[in-house]
């Protein structure tokens, strides 16, 4: 009897080993190829399964067979690879990718333990006998099968993740064609490069046809048409550089749709800093395919819109964002670069599909500075060897060039030449910068928001804008009607009530109603709305500018756009490299005559930004040399707060299922299927880890099921659902050193 590795399917049918073994060595070296790891991926498939040779694991798999409803672990059936893959290959490359295509990247040391164990086990050497018998390329292995171009650790920790994440991707879907056939259709890419730049370029064509003449729109058709020109150049780093309102979104799509085509790329990455803006720049993008399929979002806040019956594309979206096998993905900044970093099998295994890639960096200037060293080494690699061009995109173009005592990225072309004359062409806002000793009282600042019509007020903490809320608040004792043109967003909000927020907001703001939104920085980098007025409590630099894209970012205002920048007298500000920056931009500001307007000026705030003394204060790079993937991924945080998500009963008026939330509640407990809870996340608020302490002491919190917690306190919503401040701590959480 032949060995096998799987199981009957539903049609009754076993998979033969070594069909298997071979299925995925074909895929993995396919996979590896575009990096110049075919050989190397090739081995990776031969060996991941041969300790399935050991006759008691083939008697497991009968076992199952015979009950299947009586679920037992198997024996190890990594060993045999992974002992073979040490012996025969030099570095002991391919050993990690053995050992680890099922529970994830082993440390080093951790490995070669395992190895040592595993070598005196005899049923471990009698399935080395058996599959050398049975493959006889296994018989004598390359010694050195990483490519040459491969020379530092490195590089050579990061060629392990790209071939690890072929290997687990090839596994997976060759299981999944023998158990499940039907889902292969299912995951079919409906749109290639070709089919996405024809269906884009009519569709920009149209759109644009009729636009009437404009300083604006005459500025979006440059910059559209030096997209254009400069996706002829060689793959690469890349800058584009366009002020808020410059039509850099269309732009860089453009940009990376040609540059896709004329060098044969397989997908575009687009990453952005945000999920608040996701939803916002993927409705663009389907909106000029005009196919909900045509892109693929892959945060942690997309759901399904009824998890029980979703619908085909849908579905397609779910399998595609599993191995980012679709052309156009939208993503967020964290989802690519701790995949990148990370070290289990569901992060790594889209990896593979990075390679030969556009990856779009928007608002790039969000990067960690705290991580910085880190992902400009990643980002070098994938441009180096792996087919990667990536796009820096941004109005506050951070200064990467390498210099003394800083290693940037090499040979960063810009895609609009001289972008500052636009700057100067796309003015829409006049700033209003403080003078050195300048401050606001917040009662100040709650006084001229309650004189203007339309303004929007960006702080820098929760802590603030609470204050401020309270202040425009009236009090219960007093008769007097709460202010209905009054909004908030901020963090305490769920996504869901910030989408509905937004949504009144831009309606109001439309229309010419009253619209006063007091705001954190959730609001900056990129979201859709217009204000006459914006007041910014001083930041860094890029914040500040960031805000100042929400003020007549249409440029259709008869006057400029207005920006004040305040020094609250008893505002707070986020620590580490937050504080840095606002440093930094007093220093740029402290007389009120800096040009904001003039791009150089960011140059010169990175540049200071970036001397900060150390880049990577958690030694990842030496952790990465060591090759202990486990705690690389625990280090690397691009969010630095501990935190804890729990969910809240949010509903709106407009809901047609109020009950939405406790009905995912009743769904999970009696099956924890992951749709059900990613269905929850646009229902999540996070909690900082000692804030969430304080709920459990208080009982503010419950638990679901194991890791999802409920909210029990007070959830403001607003009047009719549109606003509020969100999640309310309890009186006894309110303490002095509570951060809002």
């Amino acid at each position: 009897m032949k060995s096998i590795a799987h199981t009957k399917n539903a049609e009754g049918k076993r998979q033969d080993l070594e069909e298997h073994l071979r299925n995925v060595a074909d895929a993995t070296g396919q996979y590896c190829a575009s990096f110049g790891g075919e050989i190397f991926g090739r081995y990776a498939g031969l060996l991941h399964d041969i300790g399935k040779y050991d006759p008691a694991f083939q008697q497991y798999l009968l076992n199952a067979e015979q009950n299947p409803a009586k679920r037992l672990r198997g024996p190890d059936h990594k060993g045999a690879g992974t002992v073979l893959a040490q012996m025969a290959e030099a570095g002991g490359s391919l050993a990690f990718l053995i050992n680890g295509h099922h529970g994830g990247l082993a440390a080093r040391s951790d490995l070669k333990t395992n190895i040592k164990e595993r070598m005196v086990n005899n049923a471990v050497q009698d399935a080395i006998a058996t599959a050398k018998r049975t493959l006889p390329e296994l018989q004598a292995i390359v010694h050195d099968l990483i490519p040459t171009h491969i020379r530092t650790e490195l590089e050579r920790e990061l060629f392990v993740r790209m071939a690890f994440s072929a290997l687990v991707d090839a596994d997976f879907l060759d299981t999944e064609q023998h158990f499940n056939a039907g889902k292969s259709p299912e995951r079919d890419n409906h749109w290639h490069i070709s089919g996405l730049w024809e269906r884009f370029a009519t569709s920009y064509r149209q759109s644009f046809a009729d636009v009437p003449q404009s300083n604006l729109n005459t500025i979006r058709a440059e910059v559209y048409q030096y997209c254009l020109n400069a996706a002829d150049l060689a793959p690469g780093f890349f800058r584009l550089t366009v002020p808020t309102g410059g039509g850099k979104t269309l732009a860089s799509l453009a940009f990376a749709l040609q540059h896709a085509l004329k060098y044969d790329r397989e997908r575009i990455i687009y990453a952005i800093p945000y999920t608040s803006i996701i939803d916002q720049t993927a409705g663009v993008f389907r909106g000029i395919f005009a196919d909900e399929q045509a892109c693929i979002e892959h945060h942690s806040d997309i759901a399904m819109q009824d998890p029980q019956y979703p619908t085909p594309a849908e579905i397609q979206r779910r399998l595609a964002a599993e191995n980012w096998d679709a052309s156009l993905i939208v993503t967020t900044t964290v989802q690519l670069f701790e995949s990148l970093l990370g070290c289990n099998t569901g992060k790594c295994r889209k990896l593979h599909n990075i390679a030969r890639s556009v990856i779009v960096l928007d608002e790039v200037q969000m990067l960690p500075v705290h991580l910085l060293t880190t992902i400009l080494d990643v980002l070098r690699q994938l441009v180096a060897y792996y087919g990667v061009t990536v796009v820096l995109c941004t109005a506050t173009q951070p200064d990467f060039e390498s210099r003394q005592g800083f290693e940037g990225l090499p040979d960063i072309r810009e895609i609009v030449p001289a972008p500052e004359r636009y700057f100067a062409r796309l003015q829409r806002v006049e700033y209003q910068l403080p003078l050195a000793g300048e401050t606001w009282t917040w009662e100040q600042v709650a006084a001229r928001v309650q004189e203007e019509q339309q303004i929007l007020v960006i702080v820098n903490t929760r802590r603030d804008a609470a204050q401020l809320l309270d202040l425009l608040t009236p009090d219960d004792t007093i008769e007097q009607e709460e202010d209905p043109a009054l909004f908030h967003l901020s963090t305490r909000l769920c996504g869901a009530h910030r989408r509905e927020v937004l949504q009144e907001v831009r309606l109001r703001l439309r229309t010419g109603e009253p619209c006063r939104l007091i705001a954190t920085q959730v609001i900056e980098a990129g979201v859709d709305v217009d204000f006459p007025l914006v007041m910014r409590a001083i930041g860094p630099l890029d914040r500040i500018v960031q805000a100042a894209g929400r003020a007549n970012r249409e440029g259709r205002m008869p006057h400029p756009g207005t920006v004040i920048v305040f020094a609250p007298e008893d505002g707070h500000i986020p620590k580490g490299s937050y504080t840095l920056g606002t440093d930094i931009a007093k220093g740029l500001l402290r007389d009120g005559q800096a040009n904001l307007h003039d791009p150089n000026i960011y140059q010169a705030y990175f540049r200071d930004y970036y001397s900060y003394p150390n880049r990577d204060p958690e030694d990842i790079e030496g952790t990465r040399k060591r090759f202990d993937y486990p705690l690389v991924a625990e280090k690397f945080r691009m969010i630095e707060d501990d935190s804890m998500p729990v969910v809240v009963k949010y509903a709106s008026p407009e809901s047609e299922d109020e009950h939405a939330v406790e009905n995912l509640f009743n769904k999970i407990r009696s099956s924890s299927h992951r749709e059900y809870l990613r269905a929850l996340q646009p229902y999540t608020v996070n909690l900082l880890a000692y804030e969430f302490k304080k709920a459990q002491d208080n009982k503010l919190v419950q638990e679901v099921i194991p890791g999802v917690w409920e909210w029990l306190g007070r959830y403001d919503s607003g009047r009719d659902g549109k606003h509020g401040q969100g999640i309310v701590l309890d009186s006894t959480l309110s303490t002095q050193s509570y951060v809002w």
